[in-house]
């Protein structure tokens, strides 16, 4: 968010910023959680985040101050966040197999079932340890279903989903393993964390292929061991959290005239203590 990276240290239960291109982090945040796994963060810098399994809420820092809301109560650990332009907060229940939301306008903490049943399964209104989600300007709900390895997208106001990338869908051609995070760009392109196969998936309406991550997992600049969640800054460059190297790594994004590319050898910081697959990165 305006090229600001947020990270959730789950080790140290606080919230890191870098600002500016900045190699050590500008600020961080004390925050009462236990394993967190996601963070997300709005256009006026409010910061909502899952505070873990034990607590079961999602609460929310309000920026330049030391107040700390809960928005919502889930009774469980939260694995995705996302606000839609609605200003509807859906939480990714992993261990409950569904994904639910809230209107945060709405003075009641009351939340509805965005898709999934409760019970885990495969069928077309089942997940099975839904991950990361994203939501586009339709209100149309993409889900990383991980113990399925699929992607879902479920229509908005829809309970029935359509397998669009991996096990069942109609153009199988790549497969997915545990597939732990994604995020839709500008042009309809969707890119998909395939955690346990160590790579970066994007598809598109006539293509799909591996990007990032292509060859065998590793610690070199262009490899990756676990990742687990994606982000852009505002000129492209993607963000990954790379779980077992316990860093973060930036790729650059190159455009000529004859496409885009990825700049593989670009390392934006290894955390020193790293909080592995424990992280969450908004930027």
């Amino acid at each position: 968010m305006n090229n600001t990276i947020y990270t959730v240290n789950r080790d140290k239960q606080e919230i890191l910023m870098w600002i500016n291109n900045s190699i050590n982090p500008n600020k961080n945040i004390p925050v009462n959680f236990y394993d967190s796994y996601s963070i997300f963060v709005t256009h006026n810098g409010d910061i909502y985040y899952d505070t873990g399994g034990r607590n079961g809420r999602v609460d929310k820092w309000i920026p330049n101050t030391d107040t700390f809301i809960t928005v919502m109560n889930v009774n469980s650990g939260s694995y995705g966040l996302f606000i839609d332009i609605n200003n509807t907060l859906y939480c990714s229940i992993y261990s409950n197999h569904k994904i639910v939301k809230r209107w945060l306008n709405d003075s009641e903490m009351i939340s509805t079932t965005a898709a999934g049943t409760g019970i885990r399964g495969s069928a077309s209104n089942e997940l099975s340890s839904p991950w990361g989600i994203f939501v586009d300007s339709n209100f149309d709900l993409y889900v990383a279903d991980c113990f399925n390895h699929r992607i879902q997208l479920f229509k908005s106001g829809e309970l029935n989903g359509t397998t669009i990338v991996g096990k069942g869908s109609s153009n199988n051609i790549i497969s997915l393993t545990y597939p732990s995070g994604i995020v839709l760009d500008a042009d309809k392109y969707l890119f998909i964390v395939d955690r346990d196969n160590h790579r970066i998936i994007r598809s598109g309406s006539n293509d799909i292929r591996c990007i990032i991550g292509c060859d065998k997992t590793g610690s070199q600049s262009h490899q990756l061991s676990m990742p687990t969640t994606l982000s852009f800054d505002s000129y492209g460059n993607i963000f990954i959290t790379d779980g077992l190297n316990n860093r973060i790594q930036k790729f650059d994004f190159l455009s000529n005239s004859c496409g885009s590319t990825i700049n593989e050898n670009i390392l934006l910081r290894e955390l020193q203590n790293g909080p592995g697959p424990k992280t969450k990165i908004v930027s």
